[in-house]
């Protein structure tokens, strides 16, 4: 018997499935860090950052090292 694993769920989910199960939700952007309204559960770049060239271009994220100045 072959093992289930939760990429294997994931996978089989549509993403309008997915939005059905979910409510819109405040959520922190995982590239800016600021706050944004997200439709689903699964959706954590704002809108600006998903425009930007670099994430169409799929530039790394800079380090927090880099970013953090104290």
């Amino acid at each position: 018997m072959s093992q289930v694993l939760p990429h294997d769920i994931l996978d089989a989910n549509t993403e309008s499935e997915v939005i059905g199960r979910s409510s819109p939700k405040a959520r922190r952007c995982l590239r800016c860090d600021t706050r944004f309204d997200s439709a689903w559960s699964g959706e954590r770049i704002c809108p600006r950052c998903k425009g930007s060239s670099a994430w169409r271009n799929g530039d790394p994220l800079p380090s927090r090292a880099a970013t953090d100045k104290r």
